[in-house]
């Protein structure tokens, strides 16, 4: 039975090498912070890397409250933006 783990690790080990000869790096982390940004008529918060809004709101303030709860959830930083896009602000929920 240790034959079989050690062909197992040997062949684990070299897949991770060839890829990383390919030049294939899986460093992208999935992150949970949370940008207040300008959609449509009002505000939207959406996760980061996600093209997919999480929910939309009238008013700025609605929308911060909604990705601050979900930020305390996921010990993650809320991004609020003007409604030009540019950055106002950021709250991390990071707990060190």
């Amino acid at each position: 039975m240790s034959k079989k783990n050690t062909l197992t690790d040997i062949i684990l080990e070299l897949l991770e090498a060839v890829l990383k000869a390919l030049g294939y790096r899986n460093t992208r982390k999935r992150t949970w912070h949370q940008h207040v940004v300008p959609y449509q008529e009002g505000w939207a918060v959406r996760r980061e890397g996600n093209k997919r809004i999480t929910s939309k709101h009238r008013k700025q303030s609605t929308a911060i409250r909604k990705a601050k709860t979900l930020a305390k959830r996921y010990d993650a930083d809320v991004i609020i933006h003007r409604a030009n896009g540019g950055i106002r602000e950021r709250i991390s929920y990071k707990e060190d």
